[in-house]
Formats: C-alpha cells, sequence, structure tokens
C-alpha cells in the first residue's frame, strides 16, 4: 500500500486540470503538462485530486505513488516552477549564453555548445572571486532535471580536488592523495 499515493493533492489558484480516459492535463500561469497513466484512476473533488487504485496489482502498487508524484509536480509546476542551479569549480572553468545556446569552457581543447529546450530558461552569473554558476527554471520537473544532469555529466566533480560541474549544495566525497 502506497502511503506517497493516498496523499491528496491540493489544486492551488489559477490551475485547472483535465483528467480523460488515460491521460491528465494541467494548465496554469507557466505553462501546459499532460501525462498519460494506466492502472490508476484519478477523483477530483472540488479543487482536490485523489488517486485511487481500483485493483491491488503488484504493477498498479507501484504506479499509485508514482502518479500522484507526477501530477503533484506537474501542478507545482504550472503554478510556482521549478529552480536548479549547478556551479562551475575549476581554474579557467566558464558559461556563458546567448538566448538558449549554452557554451562551457571546462577545460578541455574544445567549448562544449549546448542547445538547451525552449521549456527551460538559462541564465549564467558569473562573479569576481565567486565560481560560474548556471541557473535553470521551468515548470517542467523532469525536463530540467534531465537537462541538469546532461550538463553536470559534461564535467563530473572528481573527488580527489573538487573540480567540475556540481549542483549548488551537493556535497563531494573527497578522498586523500598518494602518501609520501
Amino acid at each position: 500500500m502506497s502511503r506517497i499515493g493516498n496523499n491528496p493533492i491540493v489544486i492551488p489558484e489559477g490551475v485547472t486540470v483535465d483528467i480523460q480516459e488515460n491521460l491528465i492535463t494541467v494548465k496554469g500561469k507557466l505553462g501546459e503538462l499532460s501525462q498519460p497513466y494506466s492502472d490508476v484512476n484519478f477523483k477530483n473533488n472540488d479543487g482536490i485530486i485523489n488517486v485511487i487504485n481500483p485493483s491491488k496489482t503488484k504493477d498498479s502498487n507501484a504506479k499509485h505513488g508514482l502518479y500522484r508524484a507526477l501530477v503533484n509536480n506537474m501542478v507545482e509546476g504550472v503554478s510556482k516552477g521549478f529552480t536548479k542551479e549547478l556551479e562551475l569549480v575549476g581554474v579557467g572553468y566558464r558559461a556563458t549564453n546567448q538566448a538558449q545556446l549554452l557554451d562551457l569552457s571546462l577545460g578541455y581543447s574544445h567549448n562544449i555548445v549546448f542547445n538547451i529546450a525552449p521549456e527551460v530558461k538559462v541564465e549564467t552569473i558569473s562573479a569576481k572571486g565567486k565560481n560560474p554558476r548556471i541557473k535553470l527554471t521551468s515548470h517542467d520537473k523532469q525536463l530540467i532535471g534531465f537537462v541538469a544532469a546532461k550538463i553536470r555529466s559534461f564535467r563530473k566533480p572528481e573527488p580527489y580536488k573538487g573540480k567540475g560541474v556540481r549542483f549548488v549544495g551537493e556535497e563531494i566525497r573527497r578522498k586523500a592523495g598518494k602518501s609520501a
């Protein structure tokens, strides 16, 4: 039995939810998201959505909490939005953007030019004496997580000096170097 799946989803002001047979669509001030679903049912009661698990099979039990979390993230995304910040740690590591093109200088022989999806807004922050930062904002939590993970994969933080692209606030497990 899913504890997450039993929690109700409260719909804030200005958000509309359209439940069809196998598709749920959420519209808000920041955008519109839709998600296909199966093995569960949704019930809308005056601004509160409940996820109902009709059959207690192993597959539907697994999807009960999953679809509740996905729809909750959709509702939160179209009303508030999501933000992820990445930090470039290393000498000479730089990031600039022109509209949706992100230009990264990460110590390779060439710059990495990454085209970011139009649903994600990108902003680069460079201050003297601080590590460059990349700020991503979007209404789609899955997409922003995918884009942030892809940027991080260009130069993952290494355990000896801690250089690389990391999330702001991420703790890197450091290793000791050679002992003399």
